[in-house]
C-alpha cells in the first residue's frame, strides 16, 4: 500500500474506533472516478475540515491544556472544544463527499466524512480526480471563513497563540506536504490591526500568498474597513504582496439574495467607503465566492453615477485627481466563479485578468467531482488565451505560483503508477 494510503486508512481506523456506539445511521461516501482532464484549474476557494490534531503540539506551554480538541458529545458525533464551549462540526462542511441524498447540516462524525474532507494526502487525490492543478483552502465553518472564532475565545492571549498555531498548522501540516499544490492561506487576529500586521508579515516570510479576511469588519463588532486604524494590516498585506481574500459569510451574514449581493456590497464598501486600494495602490482585494455576475453591473453604475451626479459625496469624496472607481476595481479586484455563464460573455467587460474559478470543495455547493464538466460548458466558445487565464493563469500570477497544467498532469501519473503497482498480481 502506499504511504499516502497507509496514512489515510489510519486516520479513518482511528476514527472509526471512535465512533462505535453511534446510532445515527452513516452517510454513504460518494464512489468517484477519475473525471477526463480536459480544463486544467486552479481553485481559489476550497474549503478545510480541520483534523483533531490540528493544535496539538502547536501552542505555548501555558496554554497547553487549553489546546483546541475534537471531542466525542453523548450523540456520537464531533465537537471541537475551545475554553469551556464547544462547537459541532456541521455536516455542511464535508457534504460534497456524501451521495446527495444524504446531505445533512447537522453535527457529525468525521469517521462518516470523507477521508479527503480532513485529511492532506487524501485531499491530493481528491483535487487529483477533478482536475485541480492547485488548491487554496479557507477555514471551516466551525473556525469562520475568516477565522473569526479566535476573536470571540474569552481570554485574548490564548486566542491570539491559537490564531497562530491554527497557521502553523496550515504551514506545516496542511500546505507542507504538498508545497507546489496547496496556496497556503492564514488567518489573521482581528481585534488588533497591529497585530495582525505582525502576523502577515511572519506569514509571508515563510511563504504565505493569501489572508483570509473578513469582509465586512462592522458586522463583527469591528471598526468598518473605512477606519484608519486598520491600515497597518492593510500596509502589510500591501508591502508583502499578501492577498487579502473577502470569502461571502466572513461577515457572520449572509444578505438575504444570497452570495452575490454580500460580493456586491463587500466590493462597494471596500472601493468606496473605506477606499482601501487609492490609499494602498499595490494591495490585492479577491471578492471569494461572490460569482462575477454582479461585476458588469457595478461597473455601469459607477460609470453611470460618476457622470451623471453632481453631488460631492456621491463617491465620498473620491478625489478628482486620482483613478477613477472603475480604473480601481480593474486594477486591484480580483473575482471568482465556479458557475457563471452568462457573464463570461462579459469578460472583457469584467477583466479577463481578473477572473478566477474554484470548486469550494468539500462543501455543499461545490463542483465537485465535476468541476471539468461545468468549466468546459461555460468556456465552449472562449479563446484558449481567455481559458487559460481565466482556469490558472490568473491564479498562478496573482499568488506568485509556479505550476501549470504539467504539475497536474504528473502528479495524475505519479498517482497512476502507484495505483499499478499495488494491484493484486502486479509484479
Amino acid at each position: 500500500m502506499a504511504k499516502t494510503e497507509e496514512l489515510t486508512d489510519g486516520i479513518a481506523d482511528f476514527l472509526t474506533q471512535m465512533h462505535e456506539g453511534r446510532t445515527r445511521p452513516r452517510p454513504r461516501i460518494r464512489s468517484v472516478e477519475q473525471r477526463e482532464l480536459t480544463m486544467p484549474f486552479i481553485s481559489v476557494d476550497d474549503h478545510l475540515c480541520e483534523p483533531p490534531d490540528a493544535f496539538v503540539g502547536r501552542l505555548p506551554r501555558k496554554f497547553e491544556d487549553l489546546t483546541p480538541r475534537v471531542v466525542v458529545g453523548d450523540d456520537g458525533c464531533d465537537y471541537w472544544t475551545f475554553e469551556d464551549e464547544r462547537v459541532a462540526i456541521g455536516g455542511a462542511n464535508v457534504a460534497a463527499g456524501w451521495e446527495v441524498e444524504d446531505w445533512y447540516h447537522g453535527p457529525i462524525s468525521l469517521a462518516d466524512a470523507r477521508p479527503g474532507t480532513f485529511d492532506i494526502h487524501a485531499r491530493i487525490q481528491d483535487m487529483n480526480l477533478n482536475g485541480a492543478i492547485a488548491s487554496m483552502g479557507f477555514p471551516s465553518m466551525v473556525f469562520g471563513f475568516a477565522g473569526q472564532l479566535f476573536m470571540k475565545l474569552k481570554d485574548h492571549d490564548f486566542g491570539v497563540a491559537a490564531m497562530r498555531a491554527y497557521n502553523d498548522w496550515i504551514a506545516e501540516g496542511w500546505a507542507g506536504p504538498y508545497p507546489e499544490r496547496i496556496i497556503p492561506c492564514q488567518v489573521t487576529w482581528l481585534l488588533d490591526a497591529c497585530v495582525a500586521a505582525q502576523e502577515v508579515r511572519r506569514n509571508a516570510a515563510r511563504g504565505f500568498k493569501a489572508v483570509a479576511f473578513t469582509e465586512n469588519p462592522a458586522k463583527l463588532g469591528l471598526a468598518s474597513i473605512a477606519d484608519r486604524s486598520w491600515d497597518p494590516f492593510l500596509a502589510a498585506c500591501a508591502e508583502t504582496g499578501t492577498a487579502i481574500n473577502l470569502h461571502t459569510g466572513s461577515s457572520s451574514e449572509i444578505l438575504p439574495g444570497g452570495l452575490a449581493i454580500n460580493g456586491f456590497v463587500a466590493a462597494m464598501d471596500w472601493l468606496l467607503a473605506g477606499q482601501v486600494a487609492l490609499r494602498f495602490p499595490d494591495i490585492k482585494i479577491v471578492m471569494a465566492e461572490g460569482g462575477i455576475g454582479w461585476v458588469p453591473m457595478l461597473l455601469d453604475r459607477l460609470f453611470y453615477k460618476r457622470r451623471h451626479d453632481k453631488v460631492p459625496d456621491t463617491f465620498h469624496n473620491w478625489p478628482g485627481t486620482a483613478p477613477t472607481p472603475e480604473e480601481v476595481l480593474h486594477r486591484n479586484f480580483w473575482f471568482t466563479s465556479f458557475f457563471d455563464p452568462s457573464a463570461i460573455v462579459l469578460r472583457t467587460h469584467i477583466g479577463v485578468d481578473k477572473i478566477m474559478f474554484e470548486s469550494d470543495y468539500p462543501h455543499q455547493d461545490s463542483s465537485w467531482p465535476d468541476t471539468q464538466a461545468f468549466l468546459s460548458s461555460q468556456v465552449q466558445s472562449v479563446p484558449q488565451e481567455d481559458v487559460d487565464l481565466m482556469t490558472w493563469k490568473n491564479a498562478a500570477n496573482l499568488y506568485r505560483l509556479s505550476v501549470t497544467p504539467a504539475t497536474l498532469v504528473a502528479a495524475r501519473a505519479q498517482a497512476d503508477a502507484v495505483t499499478e503497482s499495488v494491484r493484486p498480481g502486479a509484479e
